[in-house]
C-alpha cells in the first residue's frame, strides 16, 4: 500500500535542518509546485536519507504509543496518518527513478534501502504495542468516523493481522527473514529481466517494447522464429540472468509466509481482502473468459492459414506449413488488411505522440472540466520527460502531471502510472495535490520521423492517463486511500475505463491531425478502426486469460508441492508446469501466455501476484460502465460529473463494489466485456 505522509513534526524538522543541511532530500524543496530537484539529488543521498526518515518514523510512531489518552482515531489512527514524511518523500523518489534510470550503482543503493525499509515495515507491522491501540479503535463505536476513516482504520487494522503480528517471537523473526529476502529476490528478478531485455535489444536492434510491431511486418519467416524464441525465452537461457531457480524460490518462501499467517496458497492469502476474495472465485471468473476466447481463437488460426496456404501455393513457403506462433502477428496483419483494409502505416501518421496526448487532455476536459498546460523551467529527472499543471474548471490546482514515454536501456519494459506524491491534507488542513507520472516505451521519435503510434500505443497513452486522473482527481483526506490506493483488482477499472475513448470520433477529431499536413483523420479510416476493433481478440483475450490463469495456478501451489518442485532439475520443472497449465486450459499451440514464467515482471516484481486476473475482473467493470455512459448519452456531462464523484475522487475510502453498484445502479455482467472482444457466441 502507498502511503504519502504530511507535516514533519516541528522538532524533526528542526533536527533535519540543524545536522542534513547538505543532502536536499532532507530539506523542503523550494521548487514550483514542491516537484522534488532531482538534479540536486546524489545518488549517495538516499540512504542517509532513508536513515533518517526511518529514525524520524519511529519517534512519531514512539509518541502516539506514550499518548496516556484513550485510543482514539485521532490520537492513533490519524496520527498514524501523518507519520513519516520524509520516508514516503526519499523511497518515493529512490523506488520511482529505479525503474526508468537503473544502472549497477542505482540497483546497488536501491538494494541496501530495500532491507532497511523492509526492516523497518516488520518492525512496524509487528508492534504489539501498537496494534493493541489500533485494535482498541477497531472494536470500538465507529459509528462516529466519516466512512473514509472507517475504511482507513480497516485497512491499518488488516494490515496487521496480514503482517503476522499475532506470531511468537520465532515466527515473527522467520517472517522478517522472508520478507527481507522476498525483497531481494524480487529485486534481482526485476534486475536481471531488465539485463534480458537490452541482450534482446542489442541482438535484434530494436527494443523489447517494439516486438509486436516488428513481428507483424516483418516477412522474413526465419527472423521471425529467431525473434520470438528469444524473446520468449528470456530469464530462459541457463545464464547469469536465468529466472527459474529465482521465481521457485519467490514462490516457495510467498507460500511459507502464507503458511504462517493461516492460509494453505499464497494466493488464499492475497486474495482475502481483494473484491474477489479468494482463488475459487477468480478461477470460474477466468474459465467464463477463456473458453470463448480459445474458441475465437481456433477461428483467427484457420482464417490465418488459409492466407498461409496461398503463400505456400505461391512457393514462397514450403508445402504443409503451419501456422506457428511466430507467425500469428504477422499473418494476423494480413487477414485485418483483407477484411478491414485498415493499414497502420495509414493510421500511424495521424497518431504523433504529441497529438495523442492533446487527446488525452481534450477528452479529459470534455468529460471533466480538466484543464492542462505544459510546465516549463521546472525539474525533471531525465531530457526526456515532460511536465504539465492541471487545473479544474474553476482553476484550482488537481495536480502536476509528467509523461516518460520513450524507451532507453535504463528504463524496464512496459507501461506505468506512479506517484513522486499522494494527494492527502495536511495537520494545517491543506489540500495536497499530487505529482504524477505516466512512464511508457512507446515508438520513439527518429531523425527523420516523429513519434508516430501504433493503435496499441494510442489506447496505452489513454490506459495510462486513466490512472493519472484516478490520482490526480481524488478528493480524499487520508493519503492510504486517496487516488489509487484502492484493492488491486479495481484500480485497472479506472485505465481500462479511459481506453473507450480513445477512438471515439468526437474525441478524434480534436487530436487525430495528420502531422504533416494538419488534416484531420479522415472518417473512413476511422470507420475501419472502429470495424477492426474487435479483430484479434481471441488471440488477444486467450493470451491475456492465460498468464492470467497461470498466475493463479502458480500461486494456488502448497509450500510442498513447490519444495518437491525446487528439488531436481528446476528448470525442467518450470518448463514442465508451465506446459501443464496451458495444456489443461485448452489453450492452442499456437498462442503462449502473453507473458511466460520466467519474464513474468507483473507477478514476480511488480505487485500483481495472484492478481493479474485483475486486468479481465476490472474491464467487466469498465465496460460494463461503458455502456451506462452509451445509454445514457456518450457526453452527458451529469454521467461523466456522477462518475468522477463516485470513483474517481473517492479512491479507496468505500468498498468497490458499494461504489459500483452506487454508479450503475446494479453489479456487473460479463455481458459488456464479451460483447466488445467480439467473443460472444
Amino acid at each position: 500500500m502507498k502511503r504519502q505522509v504530511l507535516i514533519a513534526m516541528g522538532a524533526a524538522a528542526m533536527m533535519i535542518s540543524c545536522t542534513n543541511n547538505s543532502n536536499p532530500l532532507l530539506q523542503e524543496w523550494n521548487t514550483p509546485y514542491g516537484i522534488p530537484p532531482f538534479d540536486e539529488i546524489a545518488l549517495t543521498d538516499y540512504i542517509p536519507a532513508v536513515k533518517q526518515g526511518i529514525k524520524e518514523q519511529k519517534k512519531e510512531l514512539e509518541a502516539i504509543l506514550a499518548n496516556p489518552d484513550t485510543p482514539t482515531f485521532e490520537n492513533t489512527v490519524a496520527a498514524w496518518e501523518l507519520s513519516g514524511k520524509t520516508l514516503d518523500r526519499v523511497s518515493g523518489l529512490l523506488f520511482n527513478l529505479c525503474e526508468t534510470e537503473a544502472d549497477d550503482a542505482m540497483n546497488a543503493v536501491v538494494e541496501e534501502a530495500t532491507a532497511l525499509i523492509t526492516e523497518h515495515e516488520d518492525d512496524i507491522a509487528m508492534n504489539q504495542a501498537f496494534f493493541e491501540r489500533v485494535k482498541a479503535v477497531h472494536d470500538a463505536d465507529q459509528s462516529r468516523l466519516t466512512r473514509e476513516q472507517q475504511m482507513v482504520l480497516k485497512k491499518l487494522y488488516q494490515s496487521f493481522t496480514r503482517s503476522g503480528v499475532g506470531l511468537d517471537e520465532a515466527s515473527q523473526a522467520r517472517l522478517r527473514e522472508i520478507n527481507q529476502t522476498l525483497a531481494a529476490a524480487q529485486q534481482k528478478f526485476g534486475n536481471r529481466l531488465l539485463a534480458e531485455n537490452n541482450a534482446f535489444k542489442e541482438k535484434f536492434g530494436i527494443p523489447v517494447s517494439a516486438y509486436t510491431s516488428e513481428m507483424t511486418t516483418c516477412a522474413d519467416r526465419a527472423r521471425r522464429e529467431e525473434m520470438f524464441r528469444a524473446y520468449s525465452s528470456r530469464g530462459n537461457n541457463g545464464d547469469g540472468n536465468d529466472t527459474k531457480a529465482l521465481c521457485l524460490e519467490i514462490l516457495r518462501l510467498r507460500a511459507e509466509k502464507a503458511r504462517m499467517l493461516g492460509f494453505d496458497t499464497f494466493a488464499a492469502y492475497q486474495l482475502d481482502d481483494k473484491m474477489a476474495h479468494d482463488p475459487a472465485t477468480v478461477d470460474a471468473f477466468l474459465e467464463q473468459i477463456i473458453g470463448p476466447a480459445t474458441r475465437k481463437a481456433k477461428q483467427e488460426i484457420y482464417d490465418m492459414q488459409k492466407v498461409m496456404n496461398r503463400d505456400i501455393a505461391a512457393g514462397t513457403l514450403p508445402a504443409g506449413a503451419q501456422i506457428e506462433p511466430w507467425d500469428w502477428f504477422y499473418y494476423a496483419e494480413k487477414v485485418r488488411m483483407e477484411k478491414y483494409a485498415l493499414d497502420e502505416n495509414l493510421t500511424k501518421p495521424y497518431f504523433r505522440m504529441e497529438n495523442v496526448r492533446k487527446g488525452i487532455f481534450e477528452a479529459a476536459n470534455i468529460l471533466y472540466g480538466v484543464k492542462v498546460e505544459p510546465l516549463d523551467g521546472v525539474p525533471v529527472y531525465n531530457p526526456a520527460v515532460e511536465a504539465f499543471k492541471v487545473s479544474d474548471a474553476d482553476g484550482t490546482l488537481l495536480g502536476i502531471f509528467m509523461t516518460d514515454y520513450f524507451p532507453r536501456s535504463t528504463k524496464r519494459g512496459g507501461a506505468w502510472m506512479t506517484n513522486f506524491r499522494e494527494q492527502y491534507v495536511d495537520a494545517e488542513g491543506n489540500d495536497v495535490r499530487p505529482i504524477i507520472i505516466n512512464v511508457g516505451n512507446m515508438t520513439a521519435p527518429t531523425d527523420s520521423l516523429p513519434a508516430l503510434l501504433t493503435i496499441d500505443e494510442v489506447e496505452t497513452v489513454f490506459h495510462e492517463f486513466g490512472h493519472a486522473l484516478h490520482g490526480l482527481l481524488t478528493r480524499c483526506h487520508y493519503p492510504s486511500v486517496s487516488g489509487t490506493n484502492v484493492a488491486r483488482d479495481f484500480v485497472e477499472t479506472f485505465s481500462q475505463f479511459n481506453e473507450n475513448w480513445a477512438f471515439q470520433k468526437e474525441i478524434l477529431s480534436r487530436y487525430a491531425h495528420h502531422y504533416e499536413t494538419g488534416a484531420e483523420i479522415p472518417d473512413s479510416l476511422v470507420a475501419k478502426i472502429t470495424a477492426a476493433r474487435k479483430f484479434n481478440q481471441g488471440f488477444m483475450t486467450s493470451e491475456l486469460c492465460a498468464a492470467s490463469i497461470l498466475d493463479m495456478k502458480w500461486h494456488e501451489l502448497t509450500l510442498e508441492e513447490l519444495e518437491e518442485m525446487s528439488k531436481g532439475d528446476q528448470g525442467a520443472n518450470v518448463a514442465a508446469f508451465e506446459q501443464k497449465v496451458c495444456k489443461e486450459m485448452g489453450l492452442p499451440d499456437e498462442i503462449i501466455p502473453r507473458y511466460r514464467t520466467t519474464y513474468f515482471n507483473h507477478i514476480f516484481n511488480s505487485g500483481y501476484s495472484a492478481g493479474y486476473y485483475s486486468y479481465l475482473w476490472a474491464e467487466v467493470l469498465d465496460k460494463d460502465a461503458f455502456a451506462y455512459f452509451r445509454q445514457q448519452g456518450l457526453f452527458t456531462r451529469a454521467v461523466s460529473e456522477k462518475f468522477r464523484k463516485t470513483f474517481l475522487e473517492r479512491g479507496g475510502s468505500e468498498e468497490p463494489m458499494v461504489l459500483y453498484e452506487m454508479f450503475r445502479g446494479a453489479p456487473p455482467t460479463t455481458d459488456a466485456l464479451l460483447e466488445a472482444r467480439g467473443l460472444k457466441d
